[in-house]
């Protein structure tokens, strides 16, 4: 088996539109050494410090940044705003400032000359505007120098029970390819979702009383009424429940994608109703337990729970750093 922490000792990376981290750790968990990071929420900093330490620089906003002003690296790591690419947002894609972030990240790729980048976006970009926004994509990274490799993977397939489909761009340098196709990771053995959903955090009972009313008026409403039972649901432990707006949909051994705007899952637990919590998401995006301690009780649900819907999935980002890794060591 191949060591990618001594494959990768040496490598230095900057976490651009960086959240909280999760592409941060999942190419340290590899061997790559951040080098600053970029973020202009300051909540996810916020969480993103309690998680790495203050050692690190954030640049700020990437549209502002003088690249001269960048230390020397090897790879860029951006989850690169998705709102204006995503099947739930205005779809206004390049027409929109924000879809325009792509080409800061490129102006930094050609002044640093920058080796390799692995970048990450919802889905829906690949038939926005019926493919032409990817196509528009794929074209300036090539016009910029890069082989581009790009395919949607699903945190599913690499280590966590989460649904969530996004789509991965890699990109090797033109003079640096070996005359090798790149190789993206192949799946791995599902997770159980048990070993993520394990905060205990009931409805029905204290502070959570009206959550659970709320839910029981979901349940009785005009799309959901006379479908579901509540002793029934509470029968299958670990059944995950996802309360859309118009219908509920259940879920077993795997959790619905989480999303920003999105904080009604629940699952069933020894007979009660669990809502999920800030700390379970975060591991349902691949932090580990010892790090999401750290930010549990300390850094309020609300913002967890949107942070971690906002984030990259750690493990997806270390699987395919390793695939990168492969190919820079062949």
């Amino acid at each position: 088996m191949r060591n990618f922490k001594e494959i990768g000792n040496g490598l230095k990376f900057i976490d651009f539109c960086a959240g909280i981290g999760a592409g941060r750790l999942g190419l340290e968990n590899i061997g790559l050494t951040c080098a600053g990071f970029s973020e202009i929420d300051q909540n996810a900093e916020r969480t993103y410090r309690e998680f790495f330490g203050q050692g690190e620089k954030n640049y700020g906003d990437l549209m502002k940044i003088n690249p001269n002003d960048l230390p020397d690296f090897d790879l860029m790591i951006a989850g690169f705003p998705c709102q204006t690419f995503s099947v739930i947002g205005q779809r206004k894609g390049m027409g929109d400032h924000r879809g325009q972030i792509i080409y800061g990240l490129i102006k930094i790729m050609n002044a640093k000359n920058l080796p390799y980048f692995i970048l990450e976006n919802v889905k829906g970009l690949v038939n926005h505007d019926g493919g032409r926004t990817l196509k528009i994509i794929l074209e300036d990274l090539d016009k910029a120098g890069y082989k581009v490799y790009h395919r949607v993977l699903n945190s599913l397939n690499y280590g966590v029970p989460q649904m969530r489909e996004r789509i991965y761009f890699v990109g090797i340098r033109k003079d640096l390819m070996n005359g090798n196709n790149f190789e993206w990771p192949k799946p791995l053995k599902s997770a159980n979702v048990k070993e993520f959903l394990i905060d205990d955090v009931e409805i029905g009972v204290s502070e959570k009383k009206r959550a659970f009313e709320t839910f029981l008026k979901y349940l009785d409403n005009r799309y959901n009424k006379e479908l579901f039972k509540v002793e029934n649901l509470l029968k299958d432990d670990y059944l995950v429940i996802d309360t859309r707006q118009s219908d509920l949909r259940l879920y077993r051994n795997k959790v619905p994608t989480l999303r920003t705007g999105r904080h009604g899952i629940l699952y069933s637990k020894n007979g009660k109703f669990r809502k999920l919590s800030g700390f379970e998401s975060l591991l349902l995006q691949g932090f580990p337990k010892k790090m999401s301690e750290k930010v549990k009780n300390k850094i309020p649900d609300i913002y967890l729970l949107s942070q971690a819907g906002n984030a990259m999935t750690v493990n997806t980002i270390e699987a395919v750093g390793k695939a990168l890794l492969n190919y820079i060591n062949a």
